[in-house]
Order: structure tokens, then sequence, then C-alpha cells
């Protein structure tokens, strides 16, 4: 692996990277605009203060040669009312000899002794000197034409103060930066969002929300896009619910004739065994049917019910069949959900747990959410770990099952799935603690 691929896979999985696509883009336009805006600001002002810097050497280099000048056609007993006329904020002038110290080393103490030394010195001779003590102050020494010592000493500046008014003016820059940035994202990644939702919600009936074909040229393309792959679906679905019809269909006139047959055959023996033999044909032809229907969605719409009573006249009918099933708990608060589709995943469920432990508990109860779980628990040999999301593929069944008294036809826990989807429920698997099994439907 080189450079090139490793640097993205670290930034992928670097652990405080944010993981919505939002917010990594947002944060991406953030950081970059900032630093951009910092690297402006910085040249900016760093051409200001060399500008301001070059403007006030040459100001310094004409005054100082000028109050030079002054100072010596003055009289000498005049030139001490002169020198606080002649001050400036960054220089002043002192009769004597002032202090002595090493050459300025300063960056910008130089550049202003040199500035000063190239106004006056070719007239008058003259030594520079920091102050002990100061970094960026110096002194330049000359004497006048009578003799008399005169010092200037100078406190350079660095540019100009800053406004009051800029930090206002930055942070204003910052919120608009900002305030851009959400605004670019969001119409970057809402088309994302909807195309998400849309996926979402296309359940097994194949009527999902269709996307708004309208916004830029690569947002319409992928809506339309989507939107005929809707179409497409479920037209392929609708085309394979009519040849499931219709094999169905044909089967049921050769299963009735067969059936006459078998029962003016004279072997009892094997007659009975035909009869389970043509049972189990026509038991799989409907399972089948009716899974994929399950995929197709089913018509039924969601109404209001009350879950407690439902399960109560499912666990009746089974006690009427004098099957062992047991019920325990309540939902106590109504649900909106599809009546029929959750009596049949709770048949199937109570079906599993008889067929293989000849015994069901439901059990019902109300989740803080709002949202409530039916639980269908038996003590039978139980799933092993590696196919407890197996036996929800349709067709599958395990070795232990494949005969007459257990076998079924492998679509019962499929169907129950598909309907929980359609539901927009959850149908899981889980193991006991003293052994058996435990179907869980959240709704």
């Amino acid at each position: 692996m080189d450079a090139s691929t490793k640097a993205p896979f670290a930034a992928a999985t670097w652990p405080h990277w944010p993981r919505t696509l939002f917010a990594r883009l947002a944060l991406i336009l953030l950081i970059g605009l900032a630093l951009a805006q910092a690297a402006a600001f910085w040249l900016t002002m760093t051409e200001r203060d060399q500008s301001m810097t070059n403007v006030m050497t040459g100001y310094v280099e004409r005054e100082v040669a000028s109050s030079v000048a002054l100072l010596d056609h003055l009289p000498p007993d005049e030139r001490a009312a002169w020198l606080p006329r002649l001050a400036r904020r960054s220089y002043a002038f002192m009769l004597g000899p002032g202090v002595s110290g090493a050459p300025p080393d300063a960056a910008l103490s130089e550049r202003f002794a040199q500035s000063i030394a190239e106004g006056i010195g070719k007239r008058y001779p003259l030594t520079v000197n920091t102050v002990p003590g100061h970094a960026e102050r110096f002194q330049v020494h000359l004497r006048l034409s009578d003799g008399s010592p005169l010092t200037i000493d100078m406190r350079p500046m660095q540019g100009t103060p800053v406004s009051g008014w800029l930090p206002f003016v930055l942070a204003l820059q910052l919120a608009v930066i900002v305030a851009c940035c959400w605004i670019a994202v969001r119409l970057a990644t809402r088309p994302l969002a909807q195309l998400a939702h849309a996926a979402d919600t296309l359940g097994p009936d194949l009527k999902g929300q269709r996307l708004p074909e309208q916004g830029p040229e690569e947002v319409v393309r992928a809506a339309k896009a989507f939107n005929a792959m809707q179409d497409r679906v479920a037209m392929y679905m609708t085309q394979r619910m009519q040849i499931l019809a219709a094999i169905t269909h044909d089967l049921q006139t050769p299963i009735t004739r067969m059936r006459l047959r078998v029962d003016v055959m004279d072997d009892d023996a094997t007659g009975a065994k035909l009869q389970q033999d043509l049972q189990e044909m026509e038991t799989l032809v409907k399972e089948g049917v009716t899974y994929a229907r399950t995929l197709h969605g089913t018509q039924e719409a969601a109404v209001r019910i009350d879950p407690d009573a439902l399960i109560e006249s499912i666990v009746d009918d089974y006690h009427d069949a004098r099957k062992e099933v047991s019920l325990e708990g309540r939902i106590g608060h109504a649900l909106v959900t599809r009546p029929q589709a959750l009596r049949r995943i709770v048949g199937n469920l109570v079906d599993n747990a008889l067929k293989f432990a000849g015994a069901a508990e439901i059990h019902v109860e109300a989740l803080p959410d709002g949202r409530a779980r039916v639980s269908v628990m038996d003590r039978g040999p139980g799933i092993p770990d590696e196919s407890l999301e197996a036996v929800f593929e349709p067709f599958v069944r395990l070795e232990g099952s494949r005969n007459r008294s257990t076998g079924g036809t492998g679509l019962g826990l499929a169907i129950a799935r598909q309907l929980a989807r359609a539901m927009d429920a959850s149908l899981t698997l889980h193991h006991r603690e003293d052994g058996g099994l435990e179907a869980r439907l959240v709704l």
C-alpha cells in the first residue's frame, strides 16, 4: 500500500472524525475558509506594516534632518527651548552626549538608524548605539557646527495601531463564513438525505416516497434514476406474483384429480401416504404464494387496535384446539398496526413453538419508549447460534427438522419476518437461559 492510499484510510479511521457527511463537509469548508481568511489577514497586516514602516522611515529621515539643521542655526542659548517643539512620538532631542552602548542589532532599529544616517550622516558625523535594557530603542550622537553635542533618542514604532472596530469586523466575517458553509453543505447534502429517506420508506409494499425531480442536473438525474428503479422493481414483483398465481391455479386442478384417484385406490396404506404427500404439496404451494405476497407487501391498512384483546383471542383459539399456550403481561395501550399481519406473525411463532416443544408461552409488555414487545417462548431444543438469522431465509430448515412430523415448508419464519418488516416492526430470535427459544417481536 503506497502513501496515497494510506492517507485517506487514516483520515477515515480517525476517531474524532464526524460520522455524518454534512458535518464532515461543513468542517472541511469551515477550516479551509478560516485558514484562507487568516492567511489573507496576516499577509494584509504584514504588507500594511511594511508600507507604514517605509513611510515612517522616510518621514523620520526628512524631519530629523530638518530639526538638526534648525538647531544648528539657532544660538546655543535658544536651543533648549526648541527641543519640546521638535520632539515627536517616536523620537526626541537632547543637548548632551546621551548614554553609550552597543550598536543596534534589532531589525527595526537598524532600519531607522540607517535612514537617519542617510539623511544627516554626510554633514554631521554620527554614531549610533542601543539603550541598555531596551531592544527597540537607540540613540544617535552627533556634534553641531559649534561642537555642541546633540543626541537623538529614538523609539521606532512598528506600523500603526489596529482600529478598535477591526475585531468586530473579523468576527462578523467569520459568522458570514460559517453561515455560507452551513447553507452550501445543506444544499449539497439535502438530496442525499432525501434519497436515504426514500430508500428507507421503500418497504415490501414497494410504495416508497418518490423523489422530486427538480434542482441541479446531477440531483435531477439521481432522482429520475431512483424513481425509475422503484417502478421497475414494482413491475418485476407484480409479474412474479402473476406467475405464482397462475402456477397455483394450474396446480390446484391436478392435485384435486390426484386426490380423487387416491380416494378410490384399494391399497389403504399407499393411499394414506399419497394423501399426505398431496397435502404437503398443497401446503407448500400455498405457503410459497403467501411468502411471495408478503414480499410484494400486504394491502392491509394500519388501524388502531387493542393489542391485548387481539392476542387474547389468539390464545383462546389455541385453547379451543386443546393446545398448551399461556399468556402473561399486558401492553395496556392501543397500537396503530395491521391486525391480520400481527395475527399471522404470532400464529406462525406459536405454531413453531408447539411443533418443537409441545407448548408455547406468550409474554407481552409495553416498553418505556412507547413501543410494545410480544415474546413467544418455548422449552424446545433451540437453534444453534450460527442459524439464528439463517432460519429467516425462505426454505431454510435445520437438519433435525427434516421429517414428516416437524418438517414444515421452511417458510413460516420467513413469512413472519416479511410481515414484521411491512409493519415497521422487528422480529428476532434469542436463546433462553434455561434452554429453549424466544421469538421477540417489537412493534
